[in-house]
């Protein structure tokens, strides 16, 4: 099964001001998607603890994959985009690119998107924008390759199947 962590990144929903709505709404895609939640978590705006966080997680060996909502925007707080890069081993600019491109299509606010995507050890973390509806439509967008992203950073040798299928034309 795929394992999936869930970090919500909000001053707001941190202090109980405001529902994490994002969270939640990530959470249940996954789960209809055939991914396990392991971890979830709402955390400040704030370098150090997302910082801290990505790290516990992807070297804690129990997920695959972390999604993180907020924090990608232009707001004064907004860091985690920088935060992620100073954790990351590798980028992973392709899911990045293809969010914002299909966001393009829906709102010219896409462009302000800071996102980031990128791996550290057998880990693909990726940033989601904070609001539940920008959230949902990228995830929309990814989540047909995260399986496949996954078996590859695992060394899965049913990863070599995935390689010769076209989105559009199924397989080659």
């Amino acid at each position: 099964m795929k394992r999936a962590g869930i970090l919500t990144v909000s001053d707001r929903s941190a202090a109980g001001k405001r529902d994490d709505l994002s969270g939640p709404m990530i959470s249940k895609m996954l789960l209809n998607a055939g991914w396990e939640i392991v971890q979830e978590k709402v955390i400040p705006d704030d370098m150090e603890t997302i910082k801290s966080s990505l790290i516990d997680w992807s070297d804690s060996g129990v997920v695959d994959l972390i999604l993180t909502t907020g924090g990608t925007g232009f707001g004064r707080r907004d860091c985690t985009p920088e935060a992620t890069q100073a954790i990351i081993e590798r980028n992973a600019p392709g899911l990045v690119e293809a969010m914002r491109a299909a966001s393009l299509r829906i709102t010219h606010h896409a462009m302000l998107s800071r996102a980031a995507a990128g791996i550290r050890g057998n880990v693909l973390i990726i940033n989601l924008p904070g609001s539940p509806k920008g959230a949902k439509e990228n995830l929309q967008v990814i989540m047909p390759a995260l399986p496949h992203a996954v078996q590859l950073l695992q060394d899965d040798p049913a990863s070599e199947q995935g390689h010769h299928q076209s989105p559009t034309l199924g397989h080659a």
